[in-house]
């Protein structure tokens, strides 16, 4: 019962004492946050890359 019971408060805190941001800076900051997630991944499929390309440098050098 006390699940039930917590679970009970943490919806009526929800509905009673939070402040909810209004809907055009959720869309904004949405955007925010997907711009920067796809320049994180390529930033880091760059860096992949690179990686990549000097490990494959390095074994054919020492391969040769």
């Amino acid at each position: 019962m006390k699940v039930g019971k917590y679970i009970s408060e943490a919806f009526e805190e929800l509905k009673t004492n939070t402040t909810w941001p209004e809907w055009a800076e959720v869309q904004r900051l949405t955007i925010v946050v997907a711009v920067f997630s796809v320049l994180f991944a390529m930033a880091t499929w760059g860096v992949d890359e690179l990686c990549a390309s000097l490990i494959a440098n390095i074994f054919s050098w020492l391969k040769a």
